[in-house]
């Protein structure tokens, strides 16, 4: 846990004034879930996707998702190679442990899908032959507002793959006071240590998984998804899918808080990034939910 709260640290002298998405962040990866980032240019997506893979000691690869790109460019090719007579698999960028896929509401519909599979099943198929990917795999996309120019809506099938997405926002008006003060961005970058290594991230992983969550949790679990099926206020409710997300990304707060058991306070403070990107309104056309709308839902909802 110590390795954790350095990184948490580290992130926080890197990314002024983000704590509360640095933590965010951090619960998703632990939880083996896949990231969306969703901002205007120039907050620091990029930064904080970089940070992240560099503070934990992780191979990091970036692809900038572009109308152009082909699905071969991220996944890889096959390519005939005549002194062996043979073709041979050239691996794409997606074969890192951190792969950040930049813009990627950039990209045609058809790119965007390649992900699917190595965001799910944590594999690549090409040509009929199965390649597995590194573990750990962690997806980390960012993503333009969708009233920008040039810019496709995901999918609903590969928004659910992101376990969680976050905004960044401004930075508040003394944080980006010292940002502008400070060292350059890119240099207090490179002063970046790892903290961890894969082999005791993935460790913390499988301990997060087994943290306890008890009935009574599970219930109040089960309250927030029947609340979102009901009455005329979302287009369509919560999935279990998006319920079983939901307890990963609680059981991975509860571990960034130093506990072996889960609260509902936790499920409270990663509900808004697991379902925000789930759920549209119901009004014609359907729309983005707010975070009012979200904490209304939640307080709503009684604790067993």
């Amino acid at each position: 846990m110590q390795s954790l709260a350095f990184a948490y640290r580290q992130l926080n002298a890197l990314l002024l004034g983000k704590s509360d998405a640095i933590k965010l962040a951090l619960a998703c990866l632990v939880a083996r879930g896949h990231l969306l980032i969703e901002d205007v240019p120039g907050v620091g997506k990029t930064t904080l996707a970089q940070g992240l893979a560099r503070v934990l000691g992780l191979d990091y690869r970036r692809v900038q998702f572009t109308s152009d790109l082909l699905p071969a460019d991220i996944v890889g090719v096959n390519i005939f190679e005549r002194e062996a007579s043979s073709f041979r698999f050239h691996r794409g960028p997606v074969f890192a442990q951190v792969l950040l896929a930049d813009e990627i509401n950039r990209a045609s519909p058809k790119v965007q899908s390649a992900l699917l599979e190595a965001m799910e099943e944590r594999q690549v198929s090409v040509d009929g032959v199965t390649h597995p990917l590194p573990q750990p795999f962690f997806v980390i996309a960012t993503q333009n507002p969708l009233e920008q120019v040039g810019t496709f809506p995901l999918p609903e099938s590969q928004m659910d793959r992101f376990l969680m997405r976050i905004g960044l926002g401004y930075p508040p008006p003394q944080a980006e006071r010292a940002l502008l003060l400070g060292e350059e961005r890119r240099r207090v970058m490179e002063e970046l240590v790892p903290a961890l290594e894969p082999v005791p991230l993935l460790q913390l992983q499988a301990q997060a998984s087994r943290l306890t969550v008890s009935p009574a949790l599970a219930d109040y679990v089960l309250a927030l998804l029947q609340a979102t099926r009901q009455g005329r206020r979302f287009a369509q409710g919560l999935s279990p899918r998006a319920g079983l997300a939901l307890v990963a990304a609680a059981r991975a707060w509860a571990l960034l808080e130093g506990r072996d058991y889960v609260l509902p306070d936790d499920v409270k403070a990663v509900f808004p990034a697991v379902a925000g990107h789930r759920l549209t309104t119901a009004q014609p056309g359907g729309g983005p939910v707010s975070d009012d709308e979200l904490a209304a839902l939640v307080a709503g909802v009684a604790i067993p």
